[in-house]
């Protein structure tokens, strides 16, 4: 279990950073502050259907699609212009509307695309490709209705250094973990963690209890040790994605749906587009209509945690776990960033609210 740590002294910041490689980890991630991102429902579409789709929840599903290019360039530029720096282009399947991912990679280039991998995305869409894996072939036909899947996306993305796989853990798949670890490795791909957070409404078998949270922490420590050079991962992230409180417990969501504030930060900046280039502040948030209590999920923290920086920069040990974290997010997320060695190989406790 993490702890707090046995340091009471007040530290100025210079001594938190006083280490070498802390203060050039700092240096180093502080280039990418200027990140200010949206996301974007590419399409209503989609090639499979899975048990616990957070698209396929709520009234996003029904927005009519546009489809037309010139109209999505127009969008994007005005994203542009008011700070956007940074796109997540999901929906349904957004490998099904290429030629529309395509238009947002060049008014922005900096980006990532959320997507099933069962159709390969055009290279010269030059964003980072997350590609979902929700346990072994056998659990993604059950699940995901979907044969061969971890064959058909491997085969997709070989030697693509866009891609990265992530591995959602449910109630049902966390003993499959290791297993799909070693094929990636094997195939020299990357593997980050993320955690099933209930739709809105979801009573199903996938949602997590205190016993597959804590199992699943235990998988994750394992995997990360035994494949440093796979796992995009680091101690903090296990703690902070399977405590037993959700993101919005522990550090208090940034996003506008939990966040009424538009003074600063995502309240002011983040929006959700539907695929008739609509939004609601209202219902705006990385991941809609997934149920916040239960929200653990990898796009939620890579905002909410890394927005804490102050709140991590009260002793050396929490700053480096809170770096490890920040460091892993830009590798997941950004093209061309590679994360470093972990400097807290601790698990820190999150710092009170």
């Amino acid at each position: 279990m993490p702890s707090s740590p046995a340091e009471k002294k007040e530290y100025g910041f210079s001594e938190i950073i006083a280490e070498p490689a802390v203060r050039e980890r700092f240096a180093r991630v502080r280039r990418y502050f200027f990140l200010r991102e949206s996301t974007y429902d590419m399409t209503n579409r989609c090639n499979i259907r899975c048990e616990g789709c957070y698209y396929f929840t709520g009234e996003k599903q029904f927005a009519a699609e546009n489809r037309n290019e010139d109209d999505w360039r127009n969008l994007l530029e005005a994203e542009k212009k008011r700070g956007i720096t940074f796109v997540v282009l999901a929906g349904a399947e957004p490998s099904l509307v290429p030629d529309l991912c395509r238009v947002c990679s060049e008014v922005i280039p900096l980006g990532a695309i959320a997507t099933n991998g069962l159709v390969p995305i055009p290279e010269d869409i030059n964003y980072k490709i997350h590609i979902s894996v929700w346990g072994n072939d056998n659990t993604s036909l059950k699940i995901r209705k979907a044969k061969d899947m971890l064959v058909r996306q491997t085969a997709n993305y070989s030697g693509d250094p866009r891609a990265v796989f992530v591995y959602t853990f449910t109630p049902v798949n966390i003993d499959q973990a290791r297993e799909v670890t070693e094929l990636l490795a094997a195939c020299n791909q990357k593997i980050t963690f993320n955690m099933f957070s209930a739709p809105v409404g979801y009573r199903g078998h996938l949602r997590h209890n205190k016993e597959t949270l804590a199992r699943t922490g235990k998988t994750m420590r394992e995997l990360l040790d035994k494949f440093p050079e796979t796992v995009i991962y680091s101690p903090y992230n296990i703690v902070a994605h399977t405590h037993e409180k959700g993101l919005h417990d522990l550090y208090s969501c940034s996003y506008p749906r939990m966040n009424p504030s538009t003074a600063i930060g995502l309240g002011r900046s983040f929006r959700q587009y539907r695929t008739n280039l609509e939004w609601d502040r209202k219902a705006a948030c990385c991941v809609p209509d997934t149920d916040c209590a239960d929200c653990r999920h990898y796009a939620a923290g890579s905002a909410v945690v890394t927005a804490r920086m102050y709140r991590h920069a009260d002793n050396p040990e929490t700053f480096k776990a809170w770096l490890d974290y920040v460091d892993t997010y830009l590798a997941v997320w950004v093209t061309g960033y590679e994360k470093g060695k972990n400097l807290c190989e601790k698990f820190v406790a999150p710092p009170a609210i």
